[in-house]
């Protein structure tokens, strides 16, 4: 008899900002492998008779292989157990989702995806930024900071000249390499931008500046995202270190109709 393997969103951080799917899984089930940057407080949620068990991968950090990762939940489904498989955020974006889709598909394991908060979203609106603005923004492109090949196209300019909001998912500590190669795509050193640590958390902290001051902003706890664009204007912490939003927007609007704007 072979059990079902659950690839679950734990959401940026809260617990309050899991999915109600999310949490009655994580209570009934028999197995839950979880990533390194999931909560305590949502791995307190899992049930007292249950086998937890942390596969995260840090980077820079010698841990568990994703084929480990792949053997752990078709093993476990195979003995009839129901496995979460607990990822931060949402494991749609960044989660290695389809490697191990790939993997129980080829061993014919059941399973089931549910969806949660990716980070973006969460650290986003816990430091009120509008990622998306009918008057500065109208796209959102998600990007991994974090390249799996040193080598790999790396080319951010195609999105920098749309004027798109951009989330960079894995940013690392190495933040004057961001800043350049913001820079070879485009960015002009006064590209306002807002590093977020551990949002949604009673540790969160936000650092804002620009990418022309990125390389010196401080090392912010993981994990962390980095947000650029026009829309970092709007946060709560950046006022006292832009020009004034409504100013920005005046002259956004200048010369254009309303109804020309994005609703």
């Amino acid at each position: 008899m072979k059990g079902k393997v659950f690839l679950v969103g734990a959401g940026p951080g809260d617990p309050e900002l899991m999915t109600v799917r999310a949490a009655k899984l994580m209570k009934a089930a028999d197995v839950v492998l979880h990533d390194d940057l999931v909560s305590p407080e949502i791995l307190r949620l899992t049930s007292p008779v249950a086998r937890l068990e942390n596969v995260g991968k840090r980077c820079g950090q010698k841990g568990i292989s994703q084929e480990e990762i792949n053997f752990l939940m078709i093993s476990f489904a195979s003995l009839g157990m129901n496995v979460v498989r607990l990822k931060s955020g949402d494991p749609l974006i960044f989660g290695r989702l389809g490697e191990e889709m790939e993997a129980l598909r080829a061993a014919g394991v059941e399973f089931e995806i549910v969806p949660g908060v990716t980070s973006a979203f969460g650290a986003a609106a816990s430091a009120q930024i509008p990622l998306t603005h009918r008057h500065t923004s109208h796209a959102l492109v998600l990007l991994a900071g974090h390249r799996a090949k040193e080598n790999e196209e790396d080319d951010w300019s195609k999105f920098i000249s749309s004027g798109a909001t951009l989330v960079i998912y894995m940013p690392g500590q190495n933040y004057a390499e961001i800043a350049e190669r913001l820079r070879a795509g485009g960015s002009v050193a006064e590209t306002p931008c807002a590093i977020l640590s551990r949002a949604t958390t009673s540790a969160q902290q936000t650092c804002v500046t620009s990418v022309g001051a990125l390389s010196d902003a401080p090392h912010l706890p993981a994990p962390t995202l980095l947000v650029v664009g026009e829309v970092v204007r709007f946060s709560s912490d950046s006022q006292s270190q832009f020009a004034d939003v409504s100013a920005l927007l005046g002259q956004a609007i200048r010369g254009h109709r309303e109804e020309d704007w994005f609703a």
